[in-house]
């Protein structure tokens, strides 16, 4: 065994003297030959470690379903392509939305300044930008939301524009308001980012309606999580590039909306500057003059006060159902309006409708989890029971206490005592509408009963209280 390993040692330093007696004389070889790279070589060596650090666009399909909205949508003659502004606004307004709701049990604090909406145009580039602080979305996010639309929504689209070839206003009903965009841009770009993950771009074009990119995005930054759309508008859409027409449609739009919705704007403004025609005074002070001066700058447009904070006095049955389809997206005139304010045990405004046709959430499913129903002051939750009973999941409307304690997590809101007493109050007045339109018109309850009668059933059974007045 000994004079085995002694001949294996012996065996292996040969073997490395060899190897690197044969590497020295190589180096010697061409230490002495001149270098000759070529560029083709350089680029040939440096190209796959750059693609390491850039990353290509990379390409997807559309769901099929997609791709036919998007056809219907770009083709379509309809006359009023004014719907993308309220679209794609009511888009980054719930995404602001869903980042407050998140924010309430989140350590992180937040502030009024970071939920808001931005919209500017760029004549020079022709393009038009609308931005939110809002949520923001990941690469899966991206391609669930803005790469496929729920089959059913789209059927219900498709059947509606086989019916009425124009009505192209009704896009948002049916989940896929944000190709309105398509309306007036012939590309648009989305980009994009989520509280985990990197900025991204989203782009698709009207000439390839088969398929969109995501790629890595190097702009501007945005500072936390939002979305950034910019519309490259076709030639003959160049009157949104105009802040005053701009401001109008947001004005009509989004009166109702709670964020702020900032517009910028061209401004002429005077300036003071240094008169170098004039002489220099005698002590040695420079003189000025003034002239007019082009800036930008933003300013918000729906600065107006919210409908149900104020009187219902001075509140018109026009702002009650012009509220009613902006802030939830209905298309029909409501059957009952309720505006009250409580005060006492707990202070609260709230405005509450019955609407007339049963939304489209709820054609699907009885108590779909994404129908919005109530809106609070401070975040909307689909499903939030605990502030209205499911029975009554078809009604419309906004509630607004500062008794509320909005800034805790939802299981400390469960078993807030405020929060009881609305849901009774708000429990009631629905009863109160229902039996009021019962009383007033026979033909227009049928109607409401055939619509939303499985309802009150439903609530019969679940609610003792109310058991008998149902």
């Amino acid at each position: 065994i000994t004079l085995s390993y002694i001949y294996f040692r012996f065996y292996w330093v040969f073997l490395l003297e060899k190897t690197f007696s044969h590497r020295h004389q190589n180096l010697q070889r061409l230490a002495e030959r001149p270098v000759q790279l070529s560029i083709a070589t350089i680029r040939a060596w440096a190209t796959p470690r750059l693609s390491a650090t850039v990353a290509e666009p990379e390409q997807f399909k559309f769901e099929s379903n997609v791709a036919r909205v998007m056809d219907i949508i770009i083709n379509s003659l309809y006359s009023n392509k004014d719907v993308f502004i309220r679209e794609l606004v009511s888009n980054a307004a719930d995404a602001c939305d869903k980042k407050r709701f998140l924010s309430l049990t989140s350590t992180e604090e937040t502030s009024a300044e970071d939920f808001l909406i931005r919209v500017s145009a760029d004549r020079e580039k022709n393009t038009l930008t609308i931005e939110d602080r809002g949520i923001g979305m990941n690469k899966d996010e991206i391609i669930q939301n803005l790469g496929r639309i729920a089959e059913s929504g789209t059927k219900r689209f498709m059947d509606n524009m086989g019916q009425k070839k124009d009505e192209v206003s009704l896009i948002g009903q049916f989940g896929v308001g944000f190709y309105s965009g398509f309306l007036v841009a012939k590309r648009v770009e989305v980009i994009t980012k989520g509280s985990k993950g990197e900025q991204l771009r989203w782009e698709a074009s009207a000439d390839s309606l088969g398929e969109y990119t995501i790629s890595a995005d190097h702009s501007a930054p945005i500072t936390t999580t939002g979305t950034r759309i910019i519309l490259h508008l076709k030639d003959e859409c160049d009157q949104y590039l105009d802040d005053v027409a701009l401001r109008a449609l947001l004005e009509k739009y989004s009166e109702f909306i709670s964020f702020p919705i900032e517009l910028q704007r061209n401004v002429t403004k005077p300036q003071s500057v240094a008169d170098t025609a004039a002489p220099v005074e005698a002590d040695g002070t420079i003189p000025m003059k003034t002239i007019m001066q082009k800036v930008t700058e933003w300013t918000v447009v729906n600065d107006k006060k919210p409908l149900w904070m104020r009187s219902p006095k001075s509140c018109s049955q026009e702002e009650y159902n012009e509220f009613y389809k902006q802030t939830f997206r209905a298309y029909d005139t409501p059957q009952g309006v309720s505006h009250f304010s409580m005060e006492g045990n707990v202070d609260f405004k709230a405005l509450l409708y019955l609407p007339r046709e049963l939304p489209y959430e709820l054609t699907r499913d009885m108590f779909a989890s994404s129908a919005r129903s109530m809106r609070l002051r401070v975040f909307i939750n689909d499903k939030f029971e605990d502030l209205i009973p499911r029975w009554l999941l078809f009604l419309r409307g906004v509630v607004d206490s500062d008794d509320l304690p909005l800034n805790v997590g939802r299981e400390i809101l469960q078993q807030s005592r405020s929060l009881r007493i609305i849901k009774q109050r708000l429990v009631k007045k629905g009863i109160e509408m229902m039996s009021d339109l019962a009383a007033r018109n026979e033909t227009e309850y049928l109607s409401f009963w055939k619509n939303f009668g499985k309802y009150i059933k439903v609530g019969i059974i679940e609610e003792d209280r109310v058991r008998e007045d149902l």
